[in-house]
């Protein structure tokens, strides 16, 4: 059975290449999904296929409803969600991911370096595993998925 994960959260860091790296060295039977990664396509989506708008807030609003779709048929289908926050940015989207893939009952990793601990105590307490690096995402998947402990 191959394991459905989505990749959640900050898009300016290579952190989802080290996981999908990390889990194909480790020959998981792991599917990996996320969202949109390319910035100026999710922002602009909205009105580039459904027509342009003249304030900022409804060009906002087509373009977070259409990758909506995405987000939330993926989040669905997902065996596990990985939200992973960075310093640089704020990730309202990837707190929205975490919010509802806990909703759904899915089993969430969270990602983040320490001193982000405090400002996202809430979203931390909807883990089931708090990482600080994309390795211990993958020896958590490594672990959850194959019941193997490196070392063991």
């Amino acid at each position: 059975m191959d394991w459905r994960v989505y990749l959640s959260g900050e898009i300016h860091t290579d952190w989802r290449e080290r996981i999908t790296e990390g889990a194909r060295d480790a020959l998981l039977p792991v599917v990996f999904d996320a969202p949109v990664t390319n910035h100026g396509a999710s922002d602009d989506c909205g009105v580039t296929i459904l027509g342009a708008e003249d304030k900022p807030v409804w060009k906002d609003r087509k373009g977070a409803q259409m990758n909506a779709i995405r987000t939330r048929s993926l989040l669905e289908r997902a065996d596990i969600v990985v939200v992973r926050f960075g310093d640089q940015y704020k990730q309202w989207n990837a707190a929205f991911d975490a919010g509802y893939a806990a909703a759904l009952g899915k089993p969430l990793i969270i990602n983040h370096a320490p001193d982000l601990t405090h400002p996202l105590k809430e979203v931390d307490a909807a883990a089931l595993a708090v990482c600080e690096t994309p390795e211990q995402v993958v020896e958590t998947l490594r672990y959850a998925i194959t019941g193997e402990l490196a070392g063991y």
